[in-house]
């Protein structure tokens, strides 16, 4: 990224030397996105993150209809459920599939919800709150079959899981640079051929009048670097993550009494989501804070709210328990003696965040 703030700091857009230097740049991150995810066809759009990906895709498809169904679930992530909300206010149909109780969207509920006048499937590939995996190539099969669009959010999934989108059938899908360890303020919104994708805001003909504005050419140079990485080893990365994840929830619950959202599902190596009882969630927190440990209740995008996560509500936890979960996050670099003391610490913090 660094020769594109200092001696090639130019416009992607200009014909001069240095612009057209900036602008291969883009084009062979453009080209890195789309191998890393598989794909043997299709464009890729960069956007300021994926909740721009993520309306973009949503709004593109909508707007070019004057009326129809949204199929999406009660689970996503809030730069989706917004969106979503947004629609049917305007006049759009909103119908949500029903997760079982590990927080799992089977197929076959995807397909009971389908109906004739549905125009978009809306459906988060792992998600953010409690790692639990949807099945989206089976899903794909039946919308396929519909002739209906699959719009998949997969940030959460590239880079802990194999990732390939011919395999997963989607017609869009939109990733995120920080979450594999590039820049924030990047995203990408994948959309395979003949899907047709237009703009959400006006004033340029960059990224062929779809996404106009100037690029962040530094962000995209890093989103196409970071994923190729998460590209690569995957598989090893993730059994090496998953059993961090696993001996620390095996720990704590074995401590102090805990539930771990979520299991029985397939869930993504990264993901934990522990729920303490007779715990106040918003101390645990600030508990767990003091002893050196970033944790959140419910989405990041939605911290500091008291609101409790919509996403364990609608597994069917009730208020209480949801804000008394907490979402831990696992990565590269983590080792066994991170887990273990992380582990020690959190059983301090649940001891001293007891309610009265």
């Amino acid at each position: 990224m660094a020769p594109f703030w200092t001696e090639c700091f130019a416009n992607p857009s200009s014909v001069h030397g240095l612009g057209q230097r900036a602008r291969r740049a883009v084009e062979d991150s453009r080209q890195n996105v789309l191998g890393a995810i598989g794909a043997l066809g299709g464009q890729v759009i960069f956007t300021s993150g994926a909740t721009e990906a993520n309306n973009l895709a949503i709004r593109s498809v909508m707007h070019q209809r004057a009326h129809g169904r949204i199929l999406t679930t009660r689970l996503e992530h809030p730069s989706v459920s917004e969106v979503t909300r947004h629609l049917k206010n305007t006049g759009f149909q909103l119908d949500y599939v029903s997760p079982d109780s590990t927080g799992t969207i089977t197929a076959e509920a995807v397909r009971r919800a389908l109906k004739p006048d549905t125009a978009l499937v809306v459906l988060m590939y792992v998600n953010n709150e409690t790692g639990v995996v949807t099945d989206i190539s089976r899903i794909s099969e039946i919308t396929r079959k519909q002739g209906v669009p699959l719009f998949c959010d997969a940030v959460q999934a590239f880079g802990s899981m194999r990732l390939n989108v011919e395999e997963l059938g989607v017609d869009m899908l939109s990733l995120s640079g920080h979450k594999i360890y590039g820049p924030k303020g990047v995203g990408v919104l994948y959309f395979r051929d003949g899907i047709e994708i237009g703009p959400i805001v006006f004033g340029g003909s960059q990224e062929q009048g779809i996404r106009p504005g100037t690029l962040n050419t530094p962000a995209v140079v890093g989103m196409g670097a970071a994923a190729l990485f998460a590209s690569q080893d995957v598989y090893s990365n993730a059994e090496l993550i998953r059993d961090l994840r696993d001996r620390f929830e095996d720990t704590v619950s074995t401590l102090v009494p805990s539930v771990i959202v979520g299991r029985g599902g397939v869930r993504s190596p990264k993901h934990s989501n522990l729920y303490f009882c007779d715990v106040d969630g918003q101390a645990l927190l600030m508990n767990l804070d003091l002893e050196g440990i970033s944790a959140s209740i419910g989405s990041a995008c939605s911290s500091g709210s008291s609101v409790p996560s919509k996403v364990l509500t609608a597994m069917g936890m009730t208020s209480q328990q949801a804000m008394s979960s907490v979402r831990f996050s696992f990565g590269l670099g983590i080792t066994k003696a991170d887990v273990e003391q992380a582990a020690d610490r959190v059983v301090r913090a649940v001891s001293r965040s007891k309610r009265v």
